[in-house]
């Protein structure tokens, strides 16, 4: 007999795919739309095709999502903000049009630090398996790309994550190139869940999508194996990501912005 907590599970999975197929729809529509503007006004558009709602993340014209079915609440609840105000300081406006070519020893080990409003957050990358995913967060930390940005999501039904990485904060900026995906055969993946501490690239849900934004699981989420696990959060930067949990979203239902105001203070990736 299937469990309710079984079902929930199977109502996240159904909804995060209906998204997916909403997300491709409005891509080709929006595709359509503009290749006509271009060719009334003579416009050539540069610029991004990423549009972040990450496979755990929507873009169907709210948050990225990582896709879970959520049971509304009778109301939302928020607890008190246990960060610290933000740094100094504002989101760069940066786009690449290509990959960044890769510059870092693949045989090497590197670390990413995120050090947020909330505290540290370190993780051990995994370069070997995912040196352009690992390359890429290089290029983009050295470049100031991720400071001063807000983690913008926070799941706390069905999956279990916090979603960052986007500099306009909305779930649909990125660095203007995407990275293939990398990695989706982990180890670590074992019957379709991302463990706890994993921290794996957002996407639009399409294969080879993924650009700046990342998710950090804080309890084991069921998700398809379709996003890059790049790195590992240090015991110490699970204790700051479950504070953040701990204080909840601002909806009520499950899925929205994280009542801690979690900002990116800086990021930084050293080889070790």
């Amino acid at each position: 007999m299937v469990s309710q907590e079984q079902r929930k599970r199977q109502l996240a999975r159904e909804k995060f795919l209906r998204q997916q197929q909403r997300r491709t729809a409005a891509r080709r529509k929006a595709k359509a739309r503009n290749a006509a503007i271009a060719s009334v006004l003579g416009v050539i558009l540069v610029g991004s095709l990423v549009s972040y709602a990450t496979g755990v993340f929507k873009d169907d014209g709210k948050k990225a999502n990582a896709g879970a079915e959520v049971t509304p609440s009778a109301s939302p609840s928020k607890a008190p903000d246990p960060c610290e105000k933000p740094a100094e300081g504002k989101v760069k406006s940066q786009s690449w049009k290509k990959e960044p070519a890769l510059t870092i020893d693949k045989s090497a080990k590197y670390t990413l630090k995120l050090a947020t409003t909330c505290g540290d957050i370190e993780v051990a990358m995994k370069t070997a398996a995912a040196p352009r995913t690992v390359n890429s967060f290089d290029f983009l930390a050295g470049k100031g790309f991720f400071d001063h940005t807000k983690c913008h999501r926070l799941t706390t039904n069905g999956i279990y994550v916090l979603q960052c990485g986007d500099p306009q904060g909305t779930g649909t900026g990125g660095p203007g190139y995407t990275i293939p995906d990398e990695n989706l055969k982990d180890k670590s993946l074992k019957g379709n869940v991302y463990p706890a501490g994993t921290v794996a690239m957002a996407n639009t849900g399409q294969k080879n999508s993924g650009g700046s934004q990342f998710f950090l699981v804080y309890e084991d989420s069921q998700l398809p194996p379709s996003y890059t696990p790049f790195g590992t959060i240090s015991e110490s930067g699970m204790k700051v990501l479950r504070k953040i949990a701990a204080a909840g979203e601002n909806t009520g239902q499950g899925d929205g912005a994280p009542n801690a105001t979690v900002v990116i203070n800086k990021a930084t990736v050293t080889k070790s």
